[in-house]
């Protein structure tokens, strides 16, 4: 009896150390500044920790996303969106903002973060 026992024993111990736990860590980047040419062409929205959202300098509602990238990509055909998210910002609101620019026509998306310190000066 002991014996079957040390052979399961030993049996759990070394299947155990062969199983591996699958999982997925999503982590955000920081809030790295770099500046491109390409930047000064794109439409900018920036998304804030409180989810709020800001295109040309002014505050908009998720759901004037679509008519400002409409109307701002008008004027330059081969502009795209940099979307400029906070760390904190609430995930869905990205994603809405993302929707938003996508029904308006535009494919070409980029993500960038914004630093903490940056946005409080």
């Amino acid at each position: 009896m002991l014996d079957f026992v040390i052979n399961l024993l030993i049996f759990f111990i070394i299947t155990a150390v062969f199983v591996k736990e699958s999982g997925l860590m999503v982590n955000r980047p920081t809030g790295f500044e770099q500046q491109n040419d390409d930047d000064s062409k794109s439409i900018q929205i920036q998304v804030l920790n409180d989810g709020e959202i800001w295109i040309d300098n002014r505050v908009v509602d998720v759901r004037a996303v679509r008519a400002n990238v409409e109307r701002m990509s008008a004027v330059n055909k081969e502009s795209g969106v940099l979307v400029i998210a906070d760390e904190l910002a609430p995930t869905g609101v990205v994603v809405e903002v993302v929707d938003q620019v996508r029904l308006g026509g535009i494919y070409d998306i980029t993500f960038t973060t914004q630093n903490q310190t940056a946005m409080s000066l």
